[in-house]
């Protein structure tokens, strides 16, 4: 005994431990740290059950680990039972100690629910108050944190309360719940009611959801439930919980909604019973004492913070109540017209209460408007309210008069104003129906005012709700301070968070800041006061208490017995939950060998046979392969590794198989199968992968894999004799070959080297060679071996679509071409074709031929490339000496697709067939003349993704189609979208065909092999495809080579587009760019039609026209040349208009200008040459403007503006007319618009337009938001900056008064702009975000008619 009083007196002296755990069981909380400060003296066993407190877990349920640097694998963890102290366990006092929170026996802790706690059962029937609280442990309670980061939302506070979660922003509609489900008699009443499920949908009924809310607050063993079934039977969808409204609006909304819903019903006049009171708003004559009156009915007083225009705010709410009631004097301007005598006389006017509610509700009106900033702000001044009101000195207690029932509900008192009676609520107004968010048909007619006096001594009321406004106007944050009727505490109820609280955190909302800043001094400040006050009588005999359990009607019982199943539905499915693994499973399908990706789900509890059975069903393989083929393995999708298999462990639990239940896993599960006759091979730990790819040096193919396994401490001999028996060739001339990353080829040469030291990671690929011949003797950079790798390692796969009309041969073709290899002399069989421009025949002629030779030509190639003949020397190219006669016209003649396409189906009318453009067909020849966006300026030389290999398709002639680093690099890419529309690089060199004549294709990457492909259905019927497999490196031009003798006319007359995902193209036409960009089984469409010859640009051609409601319209894309003048482009266009637009111009009579966007800018004069006086880009635009009359623009230094005149007497814009000025002189500006409107010069204004052309802009508001006759003496200077053609210029008369227009026509003429401008994509004026009106929709959706605002 003596000892334990010397270690309470030394208890101070004693030293501490400061423990820092780190939760490490969940990816959630790995970021967490819990921090205790405990005494030395502290049993190991009270650690355990502090840290199990502090984080929500079960004691006993999950391990403590030393975290100290030390590695947590090879330490025991501390005894969670154990009576030592921290002292004696190794802790070290006065410096920190890092403990890990790790998953015991591999399996997660479990969270601390109530039902793990004692004398659950004896708790259920308990719904109203708090819980008794338990015993508190030791000192827990010093270290419980007020963060929620580890609370659950499964965990019901220990208030015995359950919170609200809020949805988004509904924290206003949080607290009034929360305040109606603490109100006996608004809880009683709405328990009374009974939904009858037959005559309505139990989804969109309000009473019927707010008793499940209220059953579920009651019941609950969560700590927080959800709202959305409250919110769905509003009517509200999702978007609704981004919207923050006011609280004491909503309460307003909301009554009503509740009031339509139970009409004739026992309720029916619930609200007004509980809620509503009366008053009186009158007006006395001062001569003849008159008095005019109605009687008004409200549900919430508001109270005004501050006066308008007083720097001094009232002190408390009995003073706001007294300014309330306090009467105003009409006098002067205001003098009020007495009936009685027949003129305007000074009168009194105010209200007077009649009748106070049972519940009292007081808003404080701290929201406001500031006219001199022009902002809404928030009164933070402090107002104080008493725990008991007594309301008996606002009373008026003279006689009611009979009430003047139309007078009540014509009275419309509005919410804001300058009087008193505006000032009011007024829910009963026919004419705010709609606006206060009852969606209605119809309204219902007069009020029933019932008649209850109160005697003065009877007014006392008590404080029992603080609804809690943080923040600012601009927006903030509800909670409700509630005082429960059980128990007469106060508690906060902040969303899901529930708390006890005192009387001096309710003194804390009064509100008020330090210092004096001004009259608006907290403008934007955030500050926390009180909003909405509710008080209720104290009545005895009315005053009600909770029903109790046994007083429940039985639709209650069967709804809190129905809520209570549900939530132990759930709770059991949470279970499951908790104890279920999830993880990704891979299978490689046996049949169509496609990777297929799934999620595995299943119980800790489960053995590995159930899970392969499970996986097995989830990748539909019962029709495919017998189940006893399959078994799940251990594998890393990333690197392609099969980590280890599970031999022997059919019946462990896969709990212990993937360490535990955990909400992400390092690795993943692969569903391996075999063939019958095969057997599984045993993957160990340690392990690593190689695919071994066998290669055929004279059928020049390469295997599909074979997976090997080996370890990285092998030499090379012993990895070669390992593959040697799985692959059954001989060791001695074996060469092995290391492919380390994208075109990283290592020749394993050194016998004795180690696996690890040649760079072998946990997924590898080599390539294996087994032969005799010479080539074994050779350098491997110089080797077939080296040369047949690095082709394979850059072969794609591409499906390519050819014309309808295509006449190529569909025979099997192979075009390839080693380093140095002969392409074949054609000159000899090509001869120059010449003939008359424009020559039809000419054109069949050398269609005709050319498709003749190039069959020639691949067969000779095909004969080349067998014979492995490399001794020849390239000459100059195959198409030197082919010529076009569409050559010999002028560089910028372009040949319509169409009549191409005639020509050709009419040079063999056997092989083509007549082609049917579609509409999309059509808009892919205008729309996607822009280039291939993916193509990169380098192509391999950045490639660095290493060890990157995926699964792998032999092709029919052996080669491996895959490139993954291909693929990922094109996908790197997608984004990119470059609309180069030129042949012409920037070098000036991106042609077909360099200046010698000779082809670019003629480099060493020139494999090429084409084979007839089977396509979809969908594909269209006459389409041919071909199935291509070519080197990346080669050039598009090069490629277009190879596709001449299989669309049958030359590359120069063809075009080249890729196909990306919903079936967008793009043309290809960077020559000199490679295919680097291309992944396998990309797909190409090709096209007929003139493909652009170097300095040749593709030029889409728009009309201009500035009077119309559309003022840019397309016309056609045409083809201008580097070194064209501006008039010989005209001719090229006119033919081209006439036929594709039905437009018949003259040279003369159409300019070309320049388009930036929508803007018309520099008009180009005839003798302008492109590339010289006029930049030409690719994807270029221009405008086509058709003349009235002669041009008159015939030099670069007039100025063409376009004018338009306002004309504000008949609020109407003349349409636009051009002016062309020889300078920049703001005089000759006037002088022009003079004299082509005849307003005197004097009196000339003008203003320049506003925005992209053609500068739209209302009628109502040009007057005055444009910036009118600038003191300016040039254009070109600020703020006009006009300083090209096409500014917008308006202009009016300074004399001419502006229409004076009623309400009704401005209105009408507001509706006529609004349309006019959204039709053409121009907004009317700025205006600020408008507020979502607050709405709650009776029918469970909103009414469509009354939501288009």
């Amino acid at each position: 005994m003596k000892k334990k009083f010397l270690q309470i007196e030394n208890a101070a002296e004693e030293p501490r431990v400061l423990c820092i755990i780190q939760d490490t069981t969940n990816s959630k909380t790995v970021n967490e740290r819990i921090t205790l400060n405990l005494p030395a003296s502290t049993p190991v066993r009270k650690l355990f059950e502090d840290v199990a407190n502090k984080v929500g877990y079960i004691n006993g349920t999950f391990d403590l680990v030393w975290g100290n640097g030390i590695n947590t694998a090879d330490m025991a963890p501390l005894d969670h039972t154990s009576d030592k102290s921290l002292l004696d366990a190794n802790f070290e006092p006065g410096k920190k100690n890092f403990l890990h929170l790790t998953d015991k026996d591999g399996e997660q802790p479990q969270m601390l629910l109530e039902d793990s706690s004692a004398g659950e059962d004896s708790v259920h029937d308990r719904f109203i108050g708090p819980l008794p609280r338990e015993g508190s442990v030791g000192s827990t309670s010093d270290y419980v944190s007020q963060s929620y980061s580890y609370s659950s939302i499964l965990n019901k506070s220990e208030t015995g309360y359950v919170g609200l979660v809020n949805q988004a922003m509904t924290c206003y509609l949080n607290s009034l719940l929360q305040t109606l489900f603490m109100t006996p008699e608004f809880r009683n009443a709405l328990y009374k009611w009974e939904f009858e499920e037959s005559e309505e949908d139990p989804v969109t009924s309000i009473p019927y959801q707010l008793q499940r809310l209220f059953v579920l607050l009651q019941t609950s063993k969560k700590r927080a439930i959800e709202t959305t079934d409250v919110t769905r039977s509003f009517g509200w969808d999702s978007s609704e919980a981004w919207q923050q409204h006011d609280v004491q609006e909503l309460c307003r909304v909301m009554f009503d909604a509740l009031e339509q819903k139970w009409k004739q019903t026992e309720q029916a006049d619930l609200i007004n019973e509980l809620y509503q009171g009366k008053l009186k708003d009158y007006v006395r004559c001062l001569e003849c004492g008159y008095e005019g009156w109605r009687i008004d009915t409200y549900l919430d007083i508001p109270l005004v913070i501050r006066p308008y225009g007083s720097s001094q705010a009232f002190a408390s709410v009995e003073e706001a109540l007294h300014a309330f009631i306090q009467p105003e004097i009409l006098d002067g301007p205001n003098q009020y017209f007495c009936e009685r005598c027949k003129k305007k006389c000074d009168a009194r006017k105010g209200l007077r209460f009649l009748h106070f509610p049972y519940l009292l509700t007081l808003q404080l009106k701290r929201f406001d408007f500031d006219y001199t900033t022009m902002h809404r702000i928030k009164l933070n001044d402090r107002m104080t309210f008493p725990e008991e009101l007594d309301m008996s000195t606002f009373i008026d207690v003279e006689d009611e008069k009979s009430p003047q029932t139309e007078s009540c509900t014509d009275s419309g008192a509005e919410n804001e104003g300058s009087c008193h009676s505006d000032q009011m609520s007024n829910d009963f107004s026919n004419d705010d129906g709609v606006d206060e968010g009852i969606c209605l048909e119809t309204n219902s007619g007069t009020e029933k005012i019932s008649k209850s006096g109160l005697e003065k001594n009877s007014l006392i009321y008590e404080l029992f709700s603080v609804m809690v406004h943080s923040g600012s106007a601009a927006g903030g944050h509800y909670y409700a301070c509630i005082k429960s009727f059980s128990d007469e505490q106060w508690y906060s109820f902040n969303d899901q968070h529930v708390s006890r609280i005192t009387q001096e955190d309710i003194k804390k909302t009064h509100g008020g800041s330090s210092g004096s800043r001004g009259y608006y001094s907290s403008a934007f400040a955030s500050s926390t006061n009180a909003y909405m006050l509710i008080y209720r009588l104290k009545d005895p005999a009315r005053n009600a208490k909770f029903l109790e359990v046994d007083e429940y009607p039985e639709h209650i019982k069967n709804l809190v017995q129905k809520e209570r199943e549900l939530e132990e539905q759930e709770k059991r499915q949470r279970e499951i939950e908790r104890n279920t693994c999830k993880i990704k499973l891979f299978c490689l399908h046996p049949a169509k060998q496609v990777m297929m990706e799934n999620k595995l789900e299943v119980h800790k509890d489960k053995t590995l046979k159930e899970a392969v059975e499970m996986a097995y069903k989830m990748m539909d393989l019962e029709e495919v392969i017998p189940l006893d083929c399959c078994r799940l393995v251990k594998y890393d999708e990333f690197h392609d590794y099969l980590e280890r298999s599970y031999e022997g462990e059919e019946d462990t639990p896969m709990g212990l198989l993937l360490g535990g239940v955990k909400s992400t896993y390092m690795f993943d599960l692969l569903l391996e199968t075999r063939k019958p006759d095969q057997v599984f091979q045993s993957y160990k730990p340690g392990e690593v992968m190689v695919k071994v790819h066998v290669v055929d040096l004279k059928a020049e193919s390469v295997a599909a894999p074979i997976t090997v396994r080996a370890y990285l401490n092998q030499t090379v001999t012993e990895f070669k004799q390992l593959i040697s028996k799985a692959i059954h060739l001989p060791a001695e001339t074996m060469r092995i070959v290391l492919e380390r990353c994208y075109n990283d080829l290592r020749l394993l040469s050194v016998p004795s080297k180690t696996l690890k030291a040649e760079g072998f990671f946990r997924s590898n690929k080599v390539f294996v060679e087994s032969s005799e011949t010479l080539d074994y003797q050779m350098a491997f950079a110089d080797s077939h071996l080296w040369k047949l790798l690095d082709r394979h390692a850059n072969t794609i796969r591409l499906f390519v679509l050819l014309p309808e009309q295509s006449p190529g041969s569909y025979s099997k073709r192979t075009a390839y071409q080693k380093a140095g290899g002969d392409s074949g002399n054609v000159d000899d069989d090509c001869e120059r074709v010449k003939g008359p421009v424009g020559s039809l025949k000419s054109v069949e002629a050398i269609l005709e031929e050319s498709t003749e030779k190039l069959k020639s030509l691949s067969l000779q190639q095909q004969q080349d490339g067998d014979n492995g003949d490399s001794s020849k020397s390239t000459e100059t190219s195959d198409f030197e000496n082919i010529e076009s006669p569409l050559n010999e016209r002028d560089s910028s003649a372009s040949v319509d697709n169409r009549e191409l396409e005639q020509h050709i189906q009419t040079s063999d009318p056997e092989n083509f067939q007549s082609e049917e453009r579609s509409d999309s067909d059509v808009n892919n020849d205008r729309s996607t003349s822009s280039v291939d966006s993916d193509i990169l300026s380098s192509s391999h030389s950045s490639d660095t993704l290493c060890n990157a290999d995926n699964a792998q398709i032999p092709l029919a002639n052996g080669l491996d189609s895959h490139s993954i680093t291909s693929s990922r690099r094109t996908k790197a890419n997608e984004g990119k979208k470059e609309t180069w529309d030129t042949a012409e690089e920037d070098s000036g060199t991106d042609s077909e065909y360099d200046e010698s004549g000779k082809s670019r294709g003629e480099m060493q990457y020139m494999y090429f092999k084409a084979e007839p492909y089977a396509a979809d259905e969908g594909s269209g019927e006459g389409h041919k495809w071909m199935m291509v497999h070519v080197d990346k490196r080669i050039t598009l031009a090069a490629f277009k080579q190879h596709l001449e003798p299989f669309v049958g006319v030359l590359s120069s007359h063809f075009k080249v587009f890729r196909v990306y995902a919903s079936n967008q193209e793009f043309e290809s036409v960077r020559l000199n760019e490679t295919l680097s960009s291309f992944s396998d089984d990309n797909k190409i469409t090709i096209r007929l039609g003139r493909a652009l010859k170097k300095g040749e640009y593709r030029v889409k051609v728009y009309q201009l026209l500035v009077n119309e409601q559309e003022p840019c319209k397309f016309l056609l894309d045409a083809v201008f040349a580097k070194g064209m003048t501006v008039r010989q482009s005209k001719e090229e266009l006119i033919p081209q208009l006439r036929e594709q637009c039905g437009l018949e111009l003259s040279i003369d009579r159409f300019r070309l200008r320049k388009k930036t966007w929508k803007n018309p800018g520099t008009v180009f004069l005839d003798y302008h040459i492109y590339e010289e006086d006029i930049n030409i880009s690719s994807n270029w635009e221009v405008f086509l403007e058709v003349l009235d009359g002669v041009e008159k623009m015939k030099s670069m230094s007039q100025l063409a503006v376009l004018s338009r005149r306002w004309k504000p007497s008949e609020m109407k814009l003349d349409p636009f007319q051009e002016v062309v000025l020889e300078s920049s002189s703001v005089d000759e500006l006037r002088e022009k618009l003079s004299e082509i409107s005849g307003i005197p010069l004097e009196d000339i204004e003008f203003a320049k337009g506003r925005g992209t052309f053609p500068c739209d802009i209302s009628v109502l508001d040009i007057h005055q938001d444009l910036d009118w006759n600038p003191k300016v003496s040039t254009l070109n200077v600020w703020p006009l900056y006009i300083c090209d053609d096409g500014a917008v210029i308006f202009y009016r008369d300074k004399t001419e008064e502006l229409m004076e227009l009623t309400d009704e026509q401005r209105n009408e003429l507001m509706k006529k702009e609004s349309s006019r401008l959204q039709k053409t994509g121009h907004r009317v004026t700025y205006s600020p975000r408008k507020e979502k009106a607050l709405k709650i929709y009776l029918d469970g959706a909103p009414n469509k008619d009354l939501t288009q605002d």
